[in-house]
């Protein structure tokens, strides 16, 4: 329960809510209203919604992504973009933490002018004064760093939103692998029952099958029963027609919808990380300058002596 850590997961959290209440769909949804107005309910309004129960399996995700036979090529290109932007996001997170580590160590070593300078100032007289102040300065400057710290971990913060922002983009590719592959997998099995239809109806099986091996072992099958079999076909074409329509349906609505959005998350990107790359090059200019600042007035420290 450490204060700063609780403020952090407080303004995470409430930009999160932000984001969404800012979303043109996501703000009209009734579930996240809930949230918002009532104290007691909203668990139930999601659980009754089943939204867990509506998420793919990780194995079904793996094995659309190596079956899928014609991937959209933008979405591929997005897939290997999102993994690229957390690579270089990820990268850049550890570099400033690395930084932030020396720099922290840098200006605690500062602490140890404050003290060497007040040491001395006790044995001098015409010199105290001056050694004093300039070791009050040091002492400022190596205290200053965690107010520093602090403000770096907002601008880091800010760039790790971007982290879950690009698995956001990966869940959306594969969502969209896992359409492609249920709609491939239902064109194929409408294409092998007119192949059926076909084989009963010519009389003539094109490929070898299970069917040919024990048509020629146990005879082949009465008029009556290939006309059964010749209608339950017929309907079952039928039905795989209007799904396979389904699906493509439901995929270009998706498609399209999903460029929307990631169309406005590219805007929103260059924005935020624009903003965030900005301002953080500001805090450490300002942070140099304080810096002069110090060895400025430790300088005119010495000087009076």
């Amino acid at each position: 329960m450490d204060p700063d850590f609780v403020e952090r997961r407080r303004i995470g959290l409430e930009n999160f809510l932000l984001r969404v209440a800012s979303h043109p769909v996501l703000c009209h949804d009734k579930i996240f209203a809930s949230f918002l107005n009532q104290e007691n309910g909203w668990k139930d309004a999601l659980n009754e919604a089943g939204l867990q129960v509506k998420t793919d399996s990780r194995l079904k995700s793996l094995s659309a992504t190596f079956r899928v036979k014609n991937p959209d090529k933008r979405f591929t290109e997005l897939k290997h973009y999102s993994d690229e932007l957390q690579s270089v996001i990820s990268h850049l997170l550890r570099v400033r933490a690395r930084v932030a580590d020396r720099l922290y160590g840098v200006y605690k070593v500062h602490g140890n002018y404050g003290r060497v300078f007040s040491e001395w100032s006790a044995i001098e007289k015409e010199m105290g004064d001056g050694l004093q102040s300039a070791g009050h300065h040091m002492d400022v400057y190596a205290a200053s760093i965690d107010d520093i710290l602090e403000e770096e971990e907002h601008y880091a913060d800010q760039l790790k939103e971007y982290l879950f922002y690009a698995e956001a983009l990966r869940a959306v590719c594969r969502k969209h692998e896992l359409m492609q592959y249920d709609l491939e997998m239902s064109a194929l099995d409408l294409a092998s029952k007119k192949q059926q239809c076909e084989e009963l109806a010519t009389g003539t099986v094109r490929t070898f099958s299970l069917k040919g091996m024990t048509s020629k072992l146990f005879g082949q099958e009465t008029p009556e029963q290939r006309e059964a079999k010749m209608k339950l076909l017929e309907e079952q074409i039928e039905e795989g027609q209007e799904q396979v329509k389904v699906q493509n349906e439901e995929s270009r609505d998706f498609v399209q919808n999903a460029w929307l959005e990631i169309e406005r998350f590219k805007d929103q990107k260059n924005r935020d990380l624009k903003e965030a790359l900005i301002n953080y090059a500001v805090m450490q200019i300002s942070m140099c300058k304080k810096g002069i600042q110090v060895w400025t007035n430790a300088k005119e420290c010495f000087s009076k002596m």
